[in-house]
């Protein structure tokens, strides 16, 4: 097969189209296991024992190894082929997933997690960057839109299949199913995906990217067992110093390289910077959101996965809908109205989901929910798309490998810090009382586990304690996020610069699919 650079003519592939549905299965691979995953977490929790802690691990150890890798998985698709490393990447996500599945303990699971994240981290950037050398200017956008609508199609249907697969068979279940869609998204490429590099690219930092990954990983590690161990405990105290310096160590490089893999100047530019921090904590308050709702939904109002999967879905709408609008908000009232809005009414969702009870039931949760959906697709999509259209033309595609890195890592820091914020809470409010010490650390893990303990026991007032404890908790959570999202909106509003008069405005279509792929 002939490689392809970026420099060269060349007429458009017949086959092109065909090729698309390549990207449509790899997009659509990694839609359905985010969104699975949220949702087989409480059951993975009651059948292998997990705590919360366990369980952020089990989350965030994709997420870590996502962000970590994602820029030096573009550059080695960039050097040595996007189409050999798309299908490596596929395979390695394809292999991760067949371990969780035969996984017989929790770290096993966060085993595969990793393992998925570095396919997952070669996907994302690489079925991106070979649709401008597919298709000619004028079909990119019909191309960016049959991509980003598969990408969201995964949304509503991960949780709904994830809940339907678990109901019938084992939680393995839900990495199972990526196997026949990696497979299909590698056979898809080997036939009828061209190859394309660039030459020019930079190298891959191994230095830079060693430091990106343990530094964030000492900070998440001090994050999910401070609520354990103890914010002064010695180790946590120390993976914060270590976490400190490798962060430092890593920023003090890439600004002294010459080519940097990450381009830390490019937050100079206020436009990018500020849009950038928006996107950031929009990601870290949904993400946090989709870790703590599936226990509540599934443990404390007694719905089963698939009932928990369905029950997601008016958050999927509201993101839909903002998806369509968002532009012609952006096109009417600029992008600094539109994102200061969004985050408004993201504010106000959580502010009112803060006032949940044991008591509200379900269609309190669906509304907050929707409200959720909106302020999500009206803050964090164009932030996204004003962020990129704020750098000159020629630095756009190191400012999305940027953008996309750290609202990786606003995720990372939003399951880890609000779960943690989760666990302490529940921790303090949960009663135990006459329980044995052994009996007591067990409840203590999680809702999950306080339920199991509650059955063997049969004890009501623990059941009833439990349920009480975690529905605070959650509303702690969700008064954290409300605050973190109105003072976002504040910043943007204050500091987002307007739109400039004749500048056209950049679609947001394309970086709509990493929006999706994160929610």
């Amino acid at each position: 097969m002939v490689t392809v650079t970026q420099t060269e003519e060349t007429r458009p592939d017949p086959r092109r189209w065909w090729a698309l549905g390549a990207l449509v299965a790899s997009m659509l691979t990694l839609g359905f296991d985010t969104t699975i995953l949220n949702v087989a977490l409480p059951t993975m929790a009651a059948d292998l024992g997990a705590g919360t802690g366990q369980q952020q691990w089990m989350a965030d150890s994709y997420v870590i190894v996502f962000a970590a890798l994602m820029l030096p998985a573009g550059l080695l698709g960039d050097r040595f082929g996007r189409r050999r490393m798309l299908i490596a990447g596929l395979g390695v996500f394809l292999a991760g997933s067949l371990l969780g599945a035969l996984a017989g303990d929790v770290n096993w699971v966060i085993a595969a997690r990793a393992l998925m994240g570095v396919g997952a981290a070669l996907i994302t950037p690489l079925a991106l960057s070979v649709l401008p050398t597919m298709f000619a200017p004028d079909e990119q956008p019909k191309a960016n839109a049959i991509v980003s609508a598969a990408s969201a199609l995964g949304l509503p249907l991960g949780p709904i299949i994830g809940g339907w697969l678990l109901n019938h068979f084992w939680w393995g279940s839900v990495f199972l199913v990526n196997v026949p869609m990696a497979a299909i998204g590698i056979a898809a490429c080997v036939f009828l995906l061209p190859e394309t590099r660039d030459p020019a690219s930079p190298k891959v930092d191994t230095v830079s990217t060693a430091l990106t990954a343990t530094g964030l990983g000492a900070l998440i590690y001090a994050i999910i067992e401070a609520p354990t161990r103890g914010w002064g405990d010695p180790l946590v105290l120390a993976m914060l110093a270590a976490a400190v310096v490798l962060i430092a160590a890593l920023v003090l490089r890439e600004r002294r390289v010459e080519r940097p893999m990450l381009d830390l100047t490019l937050l100079a530019h206020r436009g990018f910077l500020f849009n950038t921090i928006a996107a950031t904590l929009v990601m870290f308050v949904l993400s946090g959101l989709l870790f703590v709702l599936p226990p509540y939904l599934q443990a404390v109002l007694g719905n089963d996965a698939l009932g928990t999967g369905v029950r997601l879905l008016p958050m999927m709408g509201g993101i839909l809908i903002a998806a369509r609008s968002a532009p012609q908000a952006v096109t009417r009232f600029g992008a600094r109205a539109t994102v200061s809005a969004g985050l408004v009414v993201l504010a106000f969702a959580a502010l009112l989901a803060s006032r949940t009870t044991t008591d509200s039931g379900y269609g309190f949760t669906a509304l907050w929910l929707s409200i959720t959906g909106l302020g999500f697709g009206f803050s964090l999509m164009p932030a996204m798309a004003a962020s990129l259209g704020a750098l000159p033309r020629d630095r756009a595609g190191s400012g999305s490998g940027l953008l996309m890195t750290l609202r990786q890592v606003g995720g990372a820091i939003g399951i880890a810090l609000l779960g943690s914020l989760l666990a302490s809470t529940f921790q303090d409010r949960l009663d135990v009382t006459g329980l044995p010490a052994q009996v007591a650390d067990t409840a203590d893990k999680s809702v999950v586990a306080a339920h199991i303990v509650a059955e063997q026991t049969g004890s009501a007032d623990l059941l009833a304690s439990a349920n009480s404890a975690y529905v605070h908790g959650m509303s702690v959570v969700m008064l954290v996020c409300g605050i973190a999202a109105l003072l976002s909106a504040l910043l943007a509003a204050a500091f987002l610069p307007k739109a400039t008069q004749g500048q056209p405005a950049r679609s947001p279509e394309p970086d709509m699919v990493a929006a999706t792929e994160d929610a």
